[in-house]
């Protein structure tokens, strides 16, 4: 497939790939956000999504999401045309993603919040709850058991019966991202996943990230530690002004003058892009 001419973007959407976007557009008013977006996600890969402020990273990780609908353009999962779909049906296809500002269910625990993103769960029929029973319950313990499995692996099983408000930053992106994988996601769309983390939590973040591209899971993120893409992303996409700007390997891009040109100075150094 090949997308159509942007300019002097990159234009080649692989046959291999994960997820995908054709020539998105989308305008706030007569603000372009988005201005003709091309590019595709490898699959087995995690690819970072970069850009200076306003490039239009999030506006497209919520198209791509299905939160928000472009005005125009396709999004395909892999060979599969999403565009038209609604974020629930793209869910159940297997593209999960988190948000910049994590979103726990402040009402729920710890251990509920992630029971809530079971694939399946057929107690949520009421026929199959009077005329199959057993088969409820089966599910159910089964849910139960992964999300301890998760719970644990994310260090957070010894808060499984605290409310969710209550804990820390860290601690809640660590929950949303343990929800996220309570979904079985293909497809994982992270906004920002160390936004407000420390450095420790940091490392710990991105080896969770390494886990679950082990574990057969592709993994899209917006990210603005340019020191944490360099470490753990195999492929970058570098968004300037809503439209594609240049794709390949951090080293490479820090030698590429149109990436270095659209940040802030000219610099495209050190951990935080500005």
């Amino acid at each position: 497939m090949t997308a159509p001419d942007l300019g002097g973007a990159p234009t080649a959407i692989s046959v291999d790939s994960a997820l995908s976007c054709v020539d998105i557009h989308k305008s706030f008013g007569g603000a372009k956000a988005v201005n003709g977006a091309t590019f595709s996600v490898p699959k087995g890969s995690i690819t970072a999504l970069i850009g200076p402020n306003g490039a239009g990273k999030t506006t497209v990780v919520n198209i791509l999401s299905g939160s928000l609908s472009s005005d125009s353009g396709r999004v395909m999962m892999g060979d599969t045309d999403i565009t038209a779909l609604p974020s629930y049906q793209r869910a159940r296809l297997g593209l999960i993603r988190t948000f910049q500002l994590s979103r726990e269910l402040g009402g729920l625990t710890v251990f509920e919040n992630l029971m809530v993103a079971a694939k399946v769960q057929p107690g949520e029929s009421l026929m199959n709850v009077y005329l199959r029973p057993g088969l409820v319950r089966q599910a159910e313990k089964e849910s139960r058991e992964r999300a301890a499995s998760i719970l644990e692996q994310y260090g957070l099983y010894d808060l499984r019966d605290n409310w969710a408000r209550e804990l820390s930053g860290g601690q809640k992106r660590l929950l949303e991202i343990s929800r996220a994988v309570m979904a079985e996601p293909s497809l994982l769309l992270l906004d920002e996943p160390m936004a407000g983390v420390n450095p420790a939590l940091i490392d710990r973040i991105g080896g969770h990230i390494h886990e679950l591209k082990a574990a057969g899971v592709t993994v899209l993120m917006v990210e603005h530690n340019l020191g944490v893409v360099e470490k753990i992303c195999d492929h970058v996409i570098v968004l300037a002004e809503g439209r594609t700007l240049a794709t390949g390997l951090m080293s490479e891009l820090r030698e590429n003058t149109d990436v270095v040109r659209a940040y802030l100075g000219g610099v495209l150094d050190g951990r935080v892009d500005r």
